[in-house]
Parts: structure tokens; C-alpha cells; sequence
């Protein structure tokens, strides 16, 4: 009998010890997942962000003043700032946008794989793609999720780009003179056009790109497309989702950068009603959306492609080359 008790007792043993070698070893997985997630939305908002900097910087000095807007008028601003203030100065700004974009594209990428997997257990789509109403919800969170974490850095990144050096001359000093000279409430003006515009933006793009990568598996039986096809996609995805959520965008820029231009909007709704007042529906909410196509795509296109190819490297790195998405 009591030969009986330690063989139970040992059987025992052996059954639980594979569960919990099984469960530390999911739990280990679900981890790598998440900082591939992470270290690729990184490096996708970086590389993007830097890459359209020049035409970024152009678009808010537009956007944040009552100059008609036309691609002679936008030529001519990145010329004159070339010449007056160097090459590098039309990138002023980019520390700040990085400081910010790293940690949002990062949060919004690694947010949306999150996201995709509860609705997909959510819905009983385990293990397949998600259909379009889930997709864009997966989307539309994952983007109100990035903004709400580092909004205040992109206040910043707006304060500098629109300023010159002498008046705000690092991330932190801009921090320093708005909570001491405006208020810490200010760090958080146009937030609210921001969410509002970032829910179509970031469920449109998702839901765009996601959407042609499953036709093109469809029609071409091919998993996966190839970079210049990511490209493409995320190029639609962009353009898609940013002329749905550009007037929020304008809106937004107008509130962040109040404080220095002289101006004072204290809601959403008056600030719209000012700059249609001042200059019109379209030259005003609309105003430099043309170069918003030539800019937006390039960097949602880039955004998505080096998300995609840094996933699917990280994973062969830790997985052997048999492995793709």
C-alpha cells in the first residue's frame, strides 16, 4: 500500500511537471512576440518619420498659419529654409518627433498584434484573418491607444517645429517653458481632435493594409507579398486614412501651436469655425493635403513594409529559416 502512495505520488509528479514546462514555455513565446512586436514598430516609425521629415515640418508651417497653400508655395518655403538656416534645419524637429514616434509606433504596432489575437478569440476567427469590422476596430484601437501614451511628445514635436532654435532649444527646455509660462493642462491641448482623427486614420490604414495583403494571398496564392507590393498596400492604406482624418489633423496642429502663434481656440468646433471663417472650407481644413498624398503614403508604405520584413527577420533569427509569416 505505501509502495502504492509513492508511485501515485510520483506519477503524479510527471504529469505536472510537462504542463508547467508547457505553460513557462507559452509564456516565454508570448513574450518574444511582444518585444518582436515592439522592436519592429520602432524601427518602422523611425525609419518612416525620418524619411519624410523635410515635407512633415513644410506641411505644419502651413498648417498652423493663414498662407494659401500650392506646391510653388511649399517649393519655395523648403528652399528659403535651406538657405537661411542650413540643410539640417529641415529636419528641426526630428529629435522630437522620434523621441515621440519610437515609443508610438512601437505601442500601436505591438497594440494592434494584441489586439488582432483578442478579437480573433473574441469573434472564433483563432489562427485566421480577421473580418473587415474587427479589423478596423483592431486599428482604430491600437492608434488610441499609441496617442494617449505619448501625446504630450507630440505637442512638443509641434512647438519645435514651427518655432526657431533661439526660443525653444531642446525636447526638455519646451517642456520647461510650457508648464511654467501655459500651464501643464497645455501639454494635453488638441488632444481630443487628436483621438478623434486617429480613429479612422489608424482603423482605416490597418484595415486598408491588412485588407489587400488577404486579397493578394487570395488571388495570387501567395503567402506573402513581396516589398514592393507591402509598399504599395501601405502606400493605399495611408492615403486611405489620413484624407479621412485630415481636417482633425489641421485642427489639431492649430491647437498645439496656439500658444506661440498668437492665437487662442478653446474647443474643437470654434477652431474649425475660425479657420473656415478666415479661409474657407476647403483651403482651410484641406490646406496642405496635396502634399499630405505625396508625404503620407511614402511613410505609411515604408512604415508598414519595415514592420512587416523586421517581424519576419526577427523570427527567422529566433526560429530557423523555415519560419515566415
Amino acid at each position: 500500500m505505501g509502495n502504492g502512495v509513492r508511485e501515485g505520488a510520483v506519477e503524479f509528479q510527471r504529469d505536472v511537471e510537462p504542463i508547467t514546462a508547457r505553460i513557462a514555455a507559452e509564456d516565454n513565446q508570448e513574450k518574444k512576440k511582444v518585444l518582436n512586436s515592439l522592436m519592429s514598430g520602432a524601427l518602422a516609425g523611425a525609419v518612416a518619420k525620418t524619411a519624410v521629415a523635410p515635407l512633415d515640418r513644410t506641411k505644419i508651417m502651413f498648417q498652423v498659419s493663414s498662407k494659401r497653400f500650392s506646391a510653388k508655395e511649399a517649393y519655395r518655403l523648403i528652399y528659403h529654409t535651406y538657405l537661411n538656416e542650413g540643410f539640417w534645419s529641415l529636419w528641426r524637429g526630428n529629435s522630437a518627433t522620434m523621441v515621440r514616434v519610437i515609443p508610438y509606433a512601437a505601442i500601436q504596432f505591438c497594440a494592434h498584434e494584441e489586439y488582432k489575437q483578442i478579437l480573433g478569440n473574441y469573434y472564433g476567427f483563432q489562427g485566421k484573418a480577421l473580418t473587415p469590422f474587427p479589423r478596423f476596430i483592431a486599428g482604430s484601437l491600437a492608434g488610441t491607444t499609441a496617442a494617449m501614451v505619448t501625446y504630450p511628445l507630440d505637442m512638443v514635436r509641434a512647438r519645435m517645429a514651427v518655432t526657431p532654435k533661439e526660443m525653444y532649444s531642446s525636447i526638455v527646455h519646451v517642456f520647461i517653458r510650457i508648464s511654467r509660462e501655459e500651464g501643464l493642462k497645455t501639454l494635453y491641448r488638441g488632444f481630443t481632435p487628436t483621438i478623434l482623427g486617429v480613429i479612422p486614420y489608424a482603423g482605416l490604414s490597418f484595415f486598408t493594409y491588412e485588407t489587400l495583403k488577404k486579397v493578394h494571398a487570395e488571388h495570387s496564392g501567395r503567402a506573402q507579398p513581396s516589398p514592393p507590393e507591402r509598399l504599395l498596400f501601405g502606400a493605399c492604406a495611408g492615403l486611405i486614412g489620413q484624407s479621412a482624418s485630415y481636417p482633425l489633423d489641421v485642427v489639431r496642429r492649430r491647437m498645439q501651436t496656439a500658444g506661440v502663434l498668437g492665437h487662442s481656440y478653446s474647443s474643437v468646433l470654434l477652431t474649425m469655425q475660425d479657420i473656415v471663417r478666415e479661409e474657407g472650407l476647403v483651403r482651410g481644413l484641406y490646406k496642405g493635403l496635396s502634399m499630405n498624398w505625396v508625404k503620407g503614403p511614402i511613410a505609411v508604405g515604408i512604415s508598414f513594409t519595415t514592420f512587416d520584413l523586421t517581424q519576419i527577420l526577427l523570427r527567422k533569427l529566433q526560429h530557423g529559416p523555415a519560419l515566415d509569416r
